[in-house]
């Protein structure tokens, strides 16, 4: 499956800016039921730096390209994050987030989700960037 440079540009976009959503969850860094329910990873400072990995992976959507080691990096953070949402799942009770604020649930419902979407993502991009070693790409 070939995947268009277009189409992996907006990718890269498009995980950037899931990633900054976590602004808007953690109604910029204040609703303290997301860090109450995982003080390690979604600690305020854990949260801003979701923010600055979205920005990392918008910063080079133009030049991935050029970045394959990079790409596998972003593929090592997202199984990681996806892999530490399924043990939080395995060992929380999602409704009881949902009850104490919204937001939160909704927020840890998916973000492992949309992790593992771009562990994917960011797999293939490598996979495609590492086959073609000294190639920049088409400008498909």
């Amino acid at each position: 499956m070939a995947i268009k440079n277009i189409t992996i540009t907006q990718g890269f976009i498009i995980s950037g800016l899931m990633n900054l959503t976590v602004l808007i969850f953690s109604r910029f860094f204040t609703n303290s039921t997301i860090t109450e329910f995982d003080p390690v990873v979604m600690s305020n400072f854990g949260l801003l730096m979701i923010v600055l990995w979205g920005l990392a992976y918008i910063s080079i959507a133009k030049n991935y390209h050029q970045l394959k080691w990079l790409i596998a990096i972003f593929a090592v953070e997202k199984f990681i994050y996806g892999y530490v949402w399924i043990n939080w799942i395995l060992n929380n009770t999602i409704s009881d987030v949902y009850k104490k604020d919204i937001m939160a649930g909704i927020f840890y419902s998916i973000y492992g989700i949309n992790d593992w979407i771009f562990f994917v993502f960011f797999l293939l991009v490598f996979v495609k960037t590492f086959k073609t070693p000294n190639s920049l790409g088409n400008a498909e």
